[in-house]
Order: C-alpha cells, then structure tokens, then sequence
C-alpha cells in the first residue's frame, strides 16, 4: 500500500468557546466529577470537528491546557502560578527545585483522543530550552536556579517520563514545540547573544536528551518565529532559516514543522540543505485572524515546496497554533474554515501528483 501523500494536520491548539474558556477557568466552579463530564464532551466535540473537516492527523485541541506550556506545571513541583503583571494572562513562573507532581497529565489526553477517534493522534509537549526562555526569572528564580541552563536540565527528566507516558498512551506523533530555537533566525536576537550558536546548540541538545532512545512513534519538533504572535498582535520575529540549517541537522528527529506563509521566512530552496530523512510538515495555511487562505493559495504553496522537496516528505499544516496562549480570540469557525480548505487543497494535491 503506498503512502498517503501530502497528510493533513493541525500543529496543536485550536479555539476555545467562551463555555470551554470558562470550564479551566473556573467559571462557575463545578465539582471535579461535573468539571470532567463537560471537558470531556467540549473535547469530543473538537475532535468531532477536526474529523468532519477530513484531517488525516488531529490533536484534542489542548483544551485541558491553561496555556500549552503551562503544562509543565502539571507535571511538576516547584512553580509560581499567578498572572504577569504587564498583561493579565496567566503566567508561570519556577521558583523552587522541580521535583515530581503528577506524571501522566499530558498521557491522559492522548488516551481519551485515541478512545475517540481512529484517526492519528498527536502530541504536543514544550521543549526544555522554550520553558527556560519562558518560565525562569532572573529575580523570582535566582534561589532555585542561578542559572537559567540549569532549570532547563531538570526540565529534560520531567518532560522524559512524560514523554515515555504519551508513547505508552499511544500517541502516533509527538511534537515537541521549540519556538525558542527559532529565534536564532532573527538578526537582531542572534546580536543579543555572545555566542548564539552555542546557545542553539544547548536547545538541540536539550531535545536529544529528551528523545534518546525512544522509538516505535515519530517525534516531531515545531519550529516558529511567531507566527502564532500575529494571533495575539504582538512582534514577530523575522530571518530565514540558513542561520540554524547545522541545528536543525542535528536534531534527532523524524520531522520538523516549518513556518512558510508570513514575510520573511526565507525562501524554500532551504529545504535542500536539511536532511533527506526529515519529513517536513509545511506552515501553509495562515493562523492570522481574518486571514483565510483559499485552497488553491495553499495549494501553491505546497507545489513551491515541491521544487525543493520530495512530495513523499510534504505534510500540510498551519503556520502555528490557531490558539497560543490563554490570552488568544479567535474564531472557532474561522479556524474550521481554515482546516477545511486545507483539505481541500491536500485532494487538489493528490489528484496532480498522482499522475
């Protein structure tokens, strides 16, 4: 049997209703076995929702996530939860020793995804370098972790076990989300390091570690220079992807999720100095609220990657998430809209390069 050409994903979160907003946050409060029941039908819905729209590979939204880094405190001790003083949004911060809390939170979600769908199902978790850049404060976490590299070490023990728990649940992809190392595209980022490589090469590593030895599900990394920014109107960070090709070689991967529909991503010809085992799920449906890409925009997309690339190593997704962050509003049918004609451009695809 061959291969499905050009599958079609999502990259992780997709919008919350103001009912599925209310529901984590508490809004009424509800008795954990009432609060299980309805998170329970929201999530059957949004999977319901991915299926109608024809994806080949679907997540649960993350909508048992306060935030989809945020997680971490789940799964481990030693974190201040409250709220950044500068915005609102929820915000976590480490300020104590990480020590284990509750193994498994991320697993749960894989396992009732795959009890409602026959459908792939993937995961997402951060990665250990993007909850340093996030979650350590100079001042707030100074006690615990001097250093921000340390705090990111103990991460890469915490994310592990729940990595081999996912796997066990299983989970058919892992995406681990590294927006972090993508920063060192942006000139202007890479002028604030002494030695930016060396600091992208902690993040590579970061990752191996995590990954080491687990085989029998395809790991993923999500890369991104903010295009889920544009969700939340702040600053994107820009610069093509040659300053971290030697990174992203080395990453012990099988797949890498690539932003391509913003200005300033570079151009696709990159795609020729990556290894040819990678598979690359191709950023080609806008996350930008109000924008939505017809089928044939994504469509030609996907051919101008196809120079570079064997069709056989092309799957389509979004740029980012349709929903980073808790802060984020967007429009559930704009985002179903947006998968639906992803599809649609994937059965466009497959009908011409099956000639």
């Amino acid at each position: 049997m061959s291969k499905l050409l050009f599958p079609t994903s999502v990259v992780g979160s997709i919008p919350r209703s103001k009912f599925v907003l209310d529901l984590i946050n508490g809004h009424p409060p509800l008795s954990p076995e009432r609060y299980e029941y309805e998170m329970d039908a929201a999530i059957r819905y949004i999977i319901a929702l991915q299926e109608h729209a024809g994806l080949d590979v679907l997540t649960d939204g993350e909508w048992r996530r306060k935030s989809y880094i945020g997680v971490i405190a789940e799964l481990a001790h030693g974190f201040e939860l409250g709220y950044n003083p500068e915005d609102g949004r929820p915000w976590t911060v480490v300020v104590d020793k990480l020590s284990a809390k509750c193994p498994g939170f991320i697993a749960k979600e894989i396992e009732f995804a795959k009890k409602n769908t026959t459908r792939q199902v993937k995961a997402t978790i951060p990665s250990p370098a993007l909850l340093g850049e996030r979650m350590w404060h100079p001042e707030k976490s100074k006690k615990a972790y001097p250093k921000v590299e340390d705090f990111v070490r103990d991460c890469v023990p915490v994310l592990r076990r729940e990595l081999e728990l996912i796997k066990k649940a299983g989970a058919d992809i892992v995406q681990i989300d590294d927006p972090h190392l993508c920063l060192f595209v942006d000139p202007e980022v890479r002028a604030k390091y002494t030695n930016p490589d060396a600091a992208a090469d902690f993040s590579v590593d970061m990752v191996n570690q995590l990954v080491e030895g687990i085989t029998g599900v395809k790991l993923a990394v999500h890369l991104c220079r903010r295009a889920g920014a544009r969700v939340r109107g702040e600053a994107q960070f820009q610069g093509g992807y040659d300053p971290i090709i030697n990174q992203l070689n080395n990453l012990k991967v099988h797949h890498l999720t690539m932003e391509f529909t913003a200005p300033g991503v570079g151009d696709m010809a990159v795609f020729k100095k990556l290894r040819e085992d990678i598979e690359i799920g191709l950023g080609c449906v806008s996350v930008a609220p109000g924008q939505i890409d017809s089928p044939e925009t994504i469509a030609a997309r996907v051919r101008q990657a196809a120079e570079f690339l064997d069709p056989t190593r092309i799957t389509l997704n979004p740029d980012c998430g349709f929903a980073p962050g808790s802060g984020a509003k967007v429009d559930i049918d704009e985002a179903y809209q947006k998968i639906c004609n992803e599809v649609a451009a994937a059965k466009i695809l497959r009908e011409e390069f099956a000639r």
